[in-house]
């Protein structure tokens, strides 16, 4: 038994074998009696994506339409198509039914028609999403049905791209006015008239080369002509009524929640059949239902759960007879469980019942909630389901399971979503053994905005591990400075600093407050808290004499790069816990960094007074300097040309043209 995710191209996605279609009768929660709440408290959720809320109010998909009866030629069978727009009625010119409609196999036989069997068989091997395809032929029944407001006789077809979980599965044709039933015409080569109904409004008549669905005026509508469309649909349909030709209606995309599967994992179904007394339920005092641990799941092929096989728990007594009887051998889809499961985990130890109300209505409803968007229509419309009927039976005192939902995206490789049975994931245990924890942690949070899907880059993975290894060098190349030398706090005045180490200490704050706010404030854009710490980490190399910067260790410089690093040790803690917790050790701390609070920011340095000037000779960095965010370009071009450190490169050759980038970078183009 498979999902339709896992069929493809008819066979099974694993071993190959050729998929068939087969009714069943199955359980289902009756949620299309929760339909118009799920649809109209979907408002109340101001804090979830709208993607998310627009997923699911086309899921349930609520239509107020009207259902028109077209009676059948020469029979007392009566089709009823429901539409949104029965402005286009004068403009039927043929009728589609489902495949598996009750009625199809009914027509073929009455139209001589039963050849139209394969072609059932045929559409129903497909999968739900495969059946639409515009292009594929329908069928003629060799059936009529009568259009009741012009007499006249249209043909029945039919077809894959009319499906039973929406309206009634009976769709009326209207080429001139519904692009799908205008390529359906157009595509399988029908002789079928397309008769326009609506024109636009002070236009004249031309032919269509594609469905016109705007509004307009009716024309070819009888004594409708001349009208708008909108008041049109209005009259039609009050005239219909008094005929008993139409009553208005509302129809829903959304279909009740089938919840059998024919297999071993999942929760019994609590269910006794018995040959006297009917269907009845496992009295409350026998639950739960625990699955059989001796079972035989090899497969018969009769597509029966493994469970039907194991005879000790088929067989029982029925609850209200005593007589032998029958257990339900379905088990509930996972769904069930996952759609109920923060409930539980609050009574995880009790055995007396699912969960304590008073537990349940003083944590929840879940604060934040966060997990994949392809969870939209499925655990989540359920989960909203399953607390409002709990709620209904005051089970609980909430309406909502969420507050705020965030969905993250997906990882991909090779363009395909990482999966098991792709064969495409990405064990950790082997990058962790190469690269460390810390590497991988940083690597898979610095991936990309979280809310987006994402490739794996494997090379990328090499950018997080030399990250790592930059910030270790920093206490490694100045392990004379750090080593036990815990600094004490507010030992950095920044009214003390030099235009040098004031730009490092700015650094140092405008980070703490990115920092902050990316992992702090419900965006969770880790990667753009990475990016600010690996700027920090850059600025704290180009502060020490490894590179340029300070060419003498004074005690504020000193204590200006211990309060540095340590605070880039506090602020990558949580993204890289086993370097920050080894390094804070290194640095003469007796207690976890994991005991300390995040670093306040000095809010008077937030904003840049000054910046560090890039100078590039020939795309090549040569130098970094300090200057004030209002300097000119022209001396921005002095600074970069008259620097020490510059000269000895541009003297080799002679100067081609300067190019400047305001706020950022000089460079210097030699020949």
């Amino acid at each position: 038994v498979l999902a339709n995710e896992q069929v493809v191209n008819n066979e099974c996605e694993r071993c190959g074998a050729t998929v068939k279609l087969r009714d069943l009768k199955q359980w289902f929660f009756k949620i299309t009696e929760y339909a118009d709440r799920l649809l109209d408290d979907l408002s109340e959720l101001e804090n979830w994506p709208q993607r998310v809320r627009t997923m699911q109010s086309n899921w349930i998909g609520r239509s107020e339409g009207v259902e028109i009866k077209f009676e059948l030629e020469d029979s007392e069978l009566v089709l009823d198509c429901f539409t949104t727009r029965v402005d286009t009625l004068f403009g039927v010119t043929f009728i589609v039914m489902a495949v598996d409609h009750p009625l199809a196999k009914k027509l073929l036989k009455k139209g001589g028609r039963e050849e139209g069997i394969d072609y059932i068989n045929e559409v129903k091997k497909l999968k739900i999403q495969d059946r639409t395809e515009i292009n594929r032929k329908g069928f003629f029944t060799g059936c009529y049905a009568i259009n009741p407001v012009t007499s006249k006789k249209v043909p029945v077809y039919l077809t894959g791209y009319i499906v039973m979980e929406y309206g009634t599965g009976i769709v009326m044709g209207v080429p001139a006015h519904d692009q799908r039933d205008f390529e359906f015409v157009e595509k399988a080569q029908l002789d079928i008239p397309v008769t326009q109904v609506i024109k636009p409004e002070g236009s004249g008549i031309e032919e269509l080369t594609e469905a016109y669905v705007g509004n307009g005026v009716l024309i070819n509508s009888g004594e409708y002509d001349g009208l708008s469309n909108l008041e049109g649909m209005k009259r039609i349909t009050k005239s219909l009524e008094k005929k008993d030709m139409a009553k208005r209606t509302v129809h829903y995309r959304l279909r009740d929640w089938l919840i059998s599967r024919q297999r071993y994992w999942g929760a019994p179904i609590p269910v006794i059949y018995c040959d006297k007394c009917g269907i009845n339920p496992v009295p409350e005092e026998e639950l739960p239902v625990y699955l059989p641990e001796n079972v035989d799941f090899a497969p018969r092929g009769d597509g029966k759960s493994p469970l039907s096989a194991s005879e000790e728990f088929v067989n029982t007594k029925c609850p209200l007879c005593g007589n032998p009887a029958k257990r339900d051998t379905d088990t509930m889809d996972t769904f069930v469980d996952s759609s109920w499961y923060f409930l539980r985990y609050l009574s995880s130890n009790d055995s007396e019942k699912p969960f304590d109300k008073d537990l349940v209505d003083r944590w929840l409803p879940v604060n934040q909630y966060v997990g994949g968007v392809e969870h939209a229509i499925l655990h989540l419309l359920y989960s909203r389901f399953i607390v409002k009927f709990l709620y209904d039976k005051g089970y609980v005192g909430f309406k909502e399971p969420f507050k705020n939902l965030f969905t993250q995206g997906m990882i991909t490789r090779n363009g395909s979503k990482m999966s098991k049975s792709a064969g495409n994931v990405i064990s950790p245990d082997e990058l962790i053994e190469k690269y460390g924890a810390d590497t991988v942690r940083i690597y898979t949070l610095f991936i990309g905005p979280p809310e987006k899907d994402a490739e794996w880059n494997q090379r990328a993975v090499e950018g997080a591990w030399r990250f790592v290894n930059r910030v270790w060098r920093i206490y490694d190349n100045n392990e004379d400075i750090f080593k036990n030398r815990a600094p004490h706090r507010d030992s950095v005045d920044p009214e003390s600093l030099n235009d040098v180490q004031l730009a490092l200490y700015r650094k140092v704050q405008q980070t703490i407050f990115k920092v902050k706010r990316d992992l702090l404030g419900g965006s969770f854009h880790f990667n753009t808290a990475i990016s600010a710490l690996m700027e920090l980490t850059n600025e704290i190399y180009n502060f020490t004499d490894i590179n340029f910067g300070i060419s003498e260790r004074d005690e504020i410089s000193v204590n200006l790069l211990i309060d540095a690093f340590n605070n880039l040790i506090l602020l990558l803690a949580p993204i890289a816990p086993h370097l920050c917790e080894e390094l804070r050790e290194l640095c003469g701390y007796k207690t976890t960094v994991f005991k300390e609070k995040l670093p306040i920011e000095n809010e008077k340095y937030l904003e840049s007074e000054r910046f560090t000037l890039i100078v590039q000779v020939n795309g090549k960095v040569r130098a970094r300097i300090d200057v004030d965010s209002d300097c000119s370009d022209d001396k921005l071009k002095k600074m970069a040309l008259s620097n020490e450190r510059v000269k000895k490169f541009i003297k080799t050759g002679g100067i081609k043209r300067v190019i400047v980038v305001q706020n950022k970078l000089v460079n210097i183009v030699i020949a």
